[in-house]
C-alpha cells in the first residue's frame, strides 16, 4: 500500500502546483516581462503545438524501460521549465520553457495509465482512476485557492513564489516517485511490430476516436461555458465561479462513490450514458437562452453544469480503464501515448474551434457539441460490440 500512497502524494502535489500556476499563467508574464499579451500568447501556443508529438514519441520508451523512469523525466522537465520561467524575458525563451512543461505534461499522462494499470489490480482499476480523478480535481481547485489568494497580492515577489510553489511541487513529485515500483513487462515476440502493430490494431483506433469526443466535452467546461454565461447570457459574473465550484465539489467528492455505485454495469452502456448526460447539460445551455428571468436562466444553467458534471463522472474512469486495458501489456505505452494524442489533439484545438462557433451563436456551439456527445455515444457502442475491455462489467476482472 505504500507505493500506492506515494504515488497518489504525488499526484496530489502536481496537481496542486498546476493549480495554483495555470490560472495566473498570463498575468504572470505580463508582470515580470515587456511582452504584450499577444506576443505571449503566441508564444504559449507555439510551445503546445510542437509538444503534441512528443508523447507519442516516448511511448516506446515506456515499453521499453517501464512507465516510472519516464514519469519522473517529465516530472524533472517541467520542474526544469518552470525554473525558466524565472529567467525568461523574450518570446522564444517563454516559447522553450512552455514547450519543456507541454511535452513534460504529455508524456506525464501518456505514461500515468500505465502506471496506474500496473498499481491497480483488475476489477479495481475504475476506482482507482476514479479516485486520482478525484484528487487531482481536489489539487486542481486548492491550487486555484492559493492563486487566488496570491493574486490578490499582485507583487512581483508573489508571481515569482508561485512558480517556485511548481518547482518545489515536480521536484517532490520526483522524489515520491522514486518510491514506485517499475513495473516493466517482458519484452518478447507479443511487442512485435512496434508502432505499426498498435497502428494497424483496427479496433483500437474507435478507442482513441472515442476519446477525442470525450476530450473536447471536458475542454468545454474552461473554454466555452464561463464565457457563454456571462457574456452572451449576461449573468453575473459570480455564475462562472459557481460552475466551477459545482463541477469541482461532484468530481472531487462524488466520483469515487458514484464509480462504486456503477459496479456490474456493462462499460460501453456507462459511456454512452455519459456521452446522454452531456448532451442534456448542452441544450440545457441552448435553453438558458430563451428565458427571460435572470434567476430562472441562472438556475437553468446550473443544471446543465450538474448534468454536464455527471457525464464527467460517468466517463471519465471508465474511459480510461477501457483504454488502458485495451492495450497488450508490452505495448501498452505506445497505446496509451495514442490515446493520449487525442486529449493533446482537442485540447489545442478546442480554443479556437469553441470560441469560433460561442462567436456565431448559441445555437451553433451548444447545437455542435451534442452533435459531438452523439458521435461519442455512437463510438462507445460500436467499441462495446468489437472491444472485449468495454464489453466487460465496472469491477469485473
Amino acid at each position: 500500500m505504500a507505493r500506492h500512497r506515494r504515488f497518489v502524494a504525488a499526484i496530489v502535489i502536481d496537481s496542486i502546483g498546476t493549480g495554483v500556476f495555470v490560472p495566473v499563467s498570463m498575468l504572470y508574464f505580463l508582470a515580470t516581462t515587456s511582452l504584450t499579451l499577444v506576443q505571449v500568447g503566441a508564444a504559449l501556443t507555439t510551445a503546445g503545438l510542437l509538444a503534441l508529438p512528443v508523447g507519442p514519441l516516448v511511448g516506446g520508451l515506456a515499453d521499453r524501460y517501464g512507465a516510472k523512469p519516464v514519469l519522473q523525466a517529465a516530472n524533472l522537465a517541467q520542474a526544469l521549465g518552470f525554473a525558466g520561467y524565472l529567467v525568461v524575458g523574450e518570446a522564444w525563451q517563454i516559447a522553450v520553457c512552455a514547450w519543456l512543461n507541454g511535452a513534460g505534461r504529455a508524456v506525464f499522462f501518456s505514461c500515468y495509465g500505465a502506471t496506474v494499470t500496473a498499481l491497480a489490480a483488475p476489477g479495481q482499476r475504475e476506482r482507482w482512476f476514479g479516485l486520482l480523478g478525484s484528487v487531482r480535481n481536489v489539487g486542481y481547485a486548492l491550487g486555484g485557492l492559493l492563486s487566488t489568494v496570491a493574486v490578490g497580492f499582485g507583487t512581483h515577489d508573489v508571481y515569482v513564489a508561485i512558480v517556485l510553489v511548481n518547482v518545489l511541487s515536480y521536484l517532490t513529485a520526483f522524489g515520491l516517485m522514486r518510491a514506485v515500483p517499475n513495473m516493466r513487462p517482458e519484452v518478447g515476440q507479443g511487442a512485435a511490430g512496434g508502432w505499426g502493430r498498435v497502428l494497424r490494431d483496427l479496433r483500437f483506433l474507435p478507442v482513441v476516436a472515442h476519446q477525442l469526443c470525450f476530450a473536447v466535452s471536458l475542454f468545454a467546461l474552461n473554454i466555452a461555458i464561463p464565457v457563454y454565461a456571462v457574456d452572451v447570457l449576461g449573468l453575473p459574473g459570480w455564475t462562472a465561479g459557481a460552475v466551477f465550484t459545482l463541477n469541482t465539489l461532484l468530481v472531487g467528492f462524488a466520483q469515487g462513490v458514484i464509480v462504486g455505485r456503477l459496479s456490474g454495469r456493462i462499460r460501453s452502456r456507462v459511456l454512452v450514458a455519459a456521452h446522454a448526460c452531456f448532451a442534456t447539460g448542452y441544450l440545457l445551455f441552448l435553453a438558458a437562452d430563451h428565458v427571460a428571468a435572470l434567476a430562472l436562466a441562472v438556475g437553468v444553467v446550473l443544471l446543465g453544469a450538474i448534468s454536464y458534471t455527471f457525464g464527467e463522472i460517468v466517463g471519465g474512469p471508465i474511459t480510461s480503464t477501457v483504454a488502458a486495458e485495451s492495450a497488450p501489456d508490452e505495448l501498452r505505452g505506445r497505446y496509451l501515448a495514442l490515446n493520449q494524442l487525442a486529449v493533446s489533439v482537442a485540447g489545442a484545438l478546442a480554443p479556437a474551434a469553441l470560441s469560433g462557433l460561442l462567436s456565431t451563436g448559441a445555437g451553433a456551439i451548444w447545437l455542435t457539441l451534442a452533435g459531438v456527445s452523439v458521435l461519442g455515444a455512437t463510438l462507445a457502442t460500436t467499441i462495446g460490440k468489437v472491444v472485449p475491455a468495454a464489453q466487460r462489467r465496472v469491477g469485473g476482472v
